[in-house]
């Protein structure tokens, strides 16, 4: 008999988990199998589902999904430095919300990556099923492994793009059909609910489920989803995301950490107990396809070097948003162990100063005027990751990044109290607000009650002026990076008071409070811009250099340029233009129920 020979996609370096330990992609595994001789046994596994999993490792990549989610939101800003970062515009776009179908990168990038991961996912799915690629008993385990996967994928663009095609097989050589958001959102639920109620997949917190969706990260993903309900279809499941959430709280096998840093340690892995589904990344075998960049995008050339010890590079050109800065309440040490502020000093010469963090950025594109005002000392950098000052290079660090932390489950279930759903045996929303919060805050903060989380949110909306940053004392400073001197009336020249207000920016936000903990908790996880939303500020508030819009059409991103030229029957999201001339919101799309 002929021999059929089974071509999967060779591996990516990301890592992943196999079931008997932390696995690298670094090994090559079954880029070509031979049909007869395969049965995969419980460490082969991970290396059958690597390409499904793999493309998660962009989310910290060049114009990966943490770009997507936080550059156009309000806690991170991208502004030009004596470096570059004008990239073309992108970064300024994103804050503007002015951003195009032809754009390249964010989000382009994002749309073309979900459905890599679906394709890869479909075709390992399609061998399995057919019974071409057999598995014996690890069947059932894989099928639903690569349904829960693949569903995530399709959570991410009906997230960000909303009327998205679902292609559910590899082999299909016709055109896929655009589906309703609303479709798409049944179409999610059902996929996760299902391998949930199979109750195949493992429920083990270990080594061999670190790096993959185990059953507890399906009901993260659902329970995200469910949250987000309402933006989707227009209807809330605030009970249902409650149900989920108090699963997972009292069920799960997880803890919250003892300290907020040790999620985000250079060594975190599956000792930690409140990451319930990370993406790996590794320092010793990434080459480069997908990394985690942000060395490289938060911390200056030189200066980081001087100050952290590290031998690589970095080409930082990220910071934080003074107005979120501003917005921590004091006693909140998730602000230092977040934020990167005042003088770095160099560690080899510990009185020589390395670069300033400055809580004041004097706008996104450092021009006044025929001026140009750029430096690397202008806004505070990142400070969660802790820098893995043995990597060989800038983007090639050892962290992982948790994707599902226990904290959300607290935080949506909080919410969803405060937002009028019940459950039985549930506490009080204050009461899983401030079991997380309480290893951040200095002896002698009070807790929160119920009314604090309902009141209006600290951070103050609006734009921020240029303040009172001079040429002199630009010129004065710029080559000592010593601000010392300016650096209090920087910062206050930008401070609360000085913000412009208008339109819905001084409207009191419901729940402010829940929003601003979900902010201040979550910071620089990719998650603000489905918090804004969520909360109706993204579209309607004024921030730093962004002025809100007229209408609510960038909540969804367009669909690519080059995806609508290749298929007639997509349409475009509404108020962008479409490149083949059809809307979403002429076209009959196609439905998926329940």
């Amino acid at each position: 008999m002929k021999k059929t020979r089974l071509y999967l996609l060779s591996l990516l370096t990301v890592p992943a988990l196999a079931l008997t330990g932390c696995f690298n992609l670094d090994e090559q595994a079954y880029s070509e199998i031979v049909q007869e001789s395969f049965v995969p046994r419980d460490q082969d596994v991970a290396a059958l589902l690597a390409s499904s999993y793999s493309e998660l490792g962009t989310f910290f990549d060049w114009y990966g999904m943490f770009d997507v989610q936080e550059e156009p939101a309000d806690v991170v800003i991208t502004p030009v430095r004596p470096n570059g970062w004008d990239d073309g515009g992108v970064y300024q776009r994103m804050h503007a919300h002015t951003w195009k179908d032809e754009d390249t990168g964010s989000p382009d990038v994002l749309y073309s990556t979900c459905y890599t991961g679906i394709n890869n996912a479909n075709r390992v799915l399609d061998q399995v099923i057919d019974g071409s690629l057999p598995c014996g008993d690890l069947t059932d385990y894989i099928i639903d492994e690569l349904h829960a996967i693949r569903a995530l994928w399709y959570a991410i663009l009906l997230d960000n793009f909303g009327n998205v095609p679902i292609v559910t097989t590899f082999a299909s050589d016709s055109l896929p059909e655009q589906i309703s958001r609303k479709g798409v959102y049944n179409y999610v639920v059902k996929e996760f609910k299902d391998v949930i109620d199979h109750k195949v997949l493992s429920e083990e917190n270990s080594a061999s489920t670190y790096g993959r969706l185990n059953l507890w990260g399906v009901k993260m993903a659902l329970m995200r989803v469910y949250l987000n309900a309402e933006v989707y279809t227009g209807t809330p499941a605030y009970d249902k995301a409650l149900e989920v959430a108090l699963d997972v709280i009292n069920n799960g096998p997880y803890s919250l950490s003892a300290d907020y840093s040790d999620n985000f340690k250079s060594d975190v892995g599956p000792s930690n107990t409140e990451i319930i589904f990370a993406i790996p990344y590794s320092a010793t075998y990434e080459t480069g396809s997908h990394v985690f960049c942000q060395g490289m995008k938060w911390f200056p050339p030189t200066e980081g070097a001087a100050h952290f010890g590290y031998s690589f590079q970095t080409w930082g050109g990220s910071c934080g948003n003074p107005q979120f800065i501003n917005s921590y309440q004091p006693g909140d040490l998730r602000k230092d162990k977040t934020w990167l502020h005042g003088q770095q000093m160099c560690k080899d010469s510990p009185s020589e100063i390395a670069w300033t963090c400055l809580n004041y950025l004097p706008s996104i594109s450092g021009a006044q005027g025929t001026n140009s005002f750029l430096s690397v000392d202008f806004g505070c950098r990142e400070n969660k990751y802790e820098v893995d000052v043995d990597a060989a290079n800038g983007n090639q660090w050892d962290n992982d990044f948790a994707w599902f932390r226990l904290a959300e489950a607290y935080y949506t279930a909080a919410e969803c109290l405060l937002r009028g759903a019940t459950a039985s045996g549930a506490l009080q929303p204050e009461d899983y607000v401030n079991a997380v919060r309480a290893r951040s805050m200095e002896t002698g903060v009070s807790t929160l009650t119920k009314a604090d989380l309902e009141a209006d949110t600290k951070m103050v909306y609006g734009l921020v002026p240029w303040g009172d940053l001079t040429k002199e004392i630009y010129d004065e400073c710029y080559t000592s990076h010593d601000w010392s001197a300016y650096m209090d009336q920087l910062e206050a020249s930008q401070g609360n008071e000085n913000v412009s207000s208008k339109g819905k920016d001084k409207d009191v936000l419901a729940l402010g409070g829940m929003y601003d903990e979900w902010g201040w908790e979550f910071a620089l996880e990719g998650q603000r811009r489905q918090q804004m939303i969520r909360f109706g500020t993204f579209t309607t508030r004024n921030w730093y250099n962004h002025s809100a819009l007229s209408d609510t059409h960038t909540a969804l991103f367009p669909i690519p340029k080059s995806v609508l030229n290749t298929n007639l029957k997509l349409g475009q999201n509404p108020g962008y233009v479409s490149s083949n001339g059809n809307m979403a919101a002429d076209m009959v799309l196609a439905e998926f129920t329940e």
